[in-house]
């Protein structure tokens, strides 16, 4: 397996915050740099045996494929919750107010304004006003409307990106894109990037999960935290959110543990066998090590998911208590557990199937969403942030892409790729400032444009990962998280 090469004490590029460092393929190390290097590595030595953990190596005495690697930078965050919200929620109804848009209701998009190609072909549908009450919140006095009123409490936690764009016109496209940052199937997802870049912390819990709120699946399924060409064992594992989120997890009343252990010895024995001559088959190696983790994750998984052993008032402050919000409730919980306990990436989805998409009955559809999410998502950021969890935490917020100022169907919104919002909490980010902008209407993002690979650029340099040097050599060729088009947006942790 191809590792991440790390950069060196050099001058720093233009567009990245990080040292420079040379293509270590082309520009093959001295005798002299190699002692340096080896020399600096063995404190990560002492370390593993002051934490008990075997860094490089796993328990068969093979290569440790999600053993902790050296990060190319301290960053301030160490690991991420992304709040997914499928289908499209409109920035122009919860972070992004426009008076112009009210004031034009019922006209045609000016002809001042590029048309747009939109999905549904109905770009010349006439403007359609927000029913939103605004208000401004915190210190630094962001916009949040009535749809999200507990929001409010946190406002100088949130660093809200409006000037997101994207390629994916649909939601196929749109999906794929945010998870992969292209919009053709195949490529890694960015859990699985970060998980190839910096490992796992508890080698007894995958190091990125996946939670949906329902039975219906993401668009494009497992492909959104698929492993593309990386090695199979950095994919997203899927937890189902119920009262048994990890299915078959215990063994059957008959087989103690003992007896699993000796079954999985003799199995592994059969296996490394027959992995012997298939090296590069990575399915069958993360099959084989999937065994192994469900063994060691029978011993911790269960009280990891326990929610019933936490405190009423945490309950409470979760919505679990609440039949609007309990389903969103429990996801952002058993987040928060999960990432106390080391897990490195947690994506939570709310909509799953689309159920953000407002083609029509915008109002309806958006006032419910937004019930069921907006006291889950607050507790979680308060009770990460009481906890001292928070400034390790990045926390992000969005959908594939936003929502249309021009109608459809009379009281709906087209899909929006080239404007829509998303927003970042803790691990660095910082808070109580909105950066970029869309036009007057909310169209277009005309200020500080960041495009989804720059999106995935900043949310490594925030884990301490340059993105221009997680490298991983397919077929021949150096393939990055942003396809090498992507640029750290600092402003959002240093502005």
């Amino acid at each position: 397996m191809t590792k991440p090469t790390t950069g060196s004490q050099e001058p720093k590029t233009k567009n990245s915050p990080f040292p420079m460092s040379c293509n270590r393929i082309e520009h093959p190390h001295s005798r002299r740099e190699f002692l340096g290097r080896a020399g600096a590595g063995f404190g990560t030595v002492a370390l593993s045996a002051l934490t008990g953990q075997n860094l490089l190596r796993s328990a068969q005495g093979a290569p440790n494929p999600v053993g902790a690697k050296i990060p190319h930078r301290i960053g301030q965050a160490k690991n991420v919750i992304w709040l997914f919200m499928e289908g499209g929620p409109s920035h122009l109804d919860l972070f992004d107010p426009k008076p112009l848009l009210n004031k034009l209701a019922g006209q045609s998009l000016p002809d001042s304004f590029e048309r747009p190609v939109t999905a549904m072909g109905e770009a010349n549908s006439p403007l359609l006003a927000s029913q939103r009450t605004w208000k401004q919140h915190g210190e630094g006095g962001l916009w949040i409307s009535d749809w999200l009123p507990n929001h409010s409490k946190i406002a100088d936690d949130l660093c809200v990106i409006r000037s997101c764009v994207s390629d994916g016109i649909n939601h196929a496209g749109g999906v794929c894109q945010m998870n992969t940052g292209s919009v053709f199937g195949g490529r890694p997802s960015l859990g699985s990037w970060i998980s190839y870049g910096l490992g796992s912390e508890n080698q007894s819990l995958p190091g990125f999960v996946v939670i949906k709120d329902s039975n219906s699946m993401v668009v494009n399924g497992t492909r959104a935290w698929g492993s593309g060409f990386i090695p199979a064992v950095h994919q997203g594992v899927l937890f189902e959110n119920s009262s048994e989120p990890i299915q078959n997890l215990n063994n059957p009343k008959n087989v103690s543990d003992e007896r699993q252990r000796q079954k999985l010895d003799f199995l592994q024995q059969l296996n490394d066998n027959h992995l012997d001559s298939r090296e590069d088959n990575t399915d069958l190696e993360a099959r084989i090590r999937s065994y192994e983790l469900a063994f060691r994750m029978q011993a911790e998984a269960p009280e990891a998911i326990d929610l019933d052993s936490e405190p009423e008032y945490i309950k409470d402050l979760y919505g679990l208590n609440d039949k609007d919000t309990q389903v969103y409730g429990r996801q952002c919980l058993m987040a928060r557990r999960l990432i106390e306990r080391g897990v490195r990436f947690i994506q939570l989805y709310h909509g799953a199937g689309s159920k953000w998409d407002s083609h029509s009955k915008m109002e309806s559809n958006h006032s419910r969403l937004c019930r069921n999410v907006d006291v889950p998502i607050v507790g979680l950021i308060q009770d990460l942030k009481q906890r001292g969890l928070l400034e390790d935490t990045l926390v992000i917020w969005g959908g594939e892409f936003g929502r249309t100022p021009m109608s459809e169907k009379g009281d709906g919104r087209d899909h929006n790729p080239t404007g829509f919002t998303m927003w970042m909490a803790g691990g660095g980010a910082k808070g109580g400032q909105a950066i970029g902008a869309t036009d007057e209407l909310g169209l277009y993002a005309v200020e500080d444009k960041l495009h989804v690979h720059d999106i995935h650029s900043t949310i490594m340099a925030m884990l301490g990962l340059d993105h221009t040097e997680v490298v991983y050599m397919h077929k021949g060729r150096p393939e990055r998280v942003d396809l090498n088009e992507g640029h750290v947006h600092e402003p959002i942790f240093s502005g």
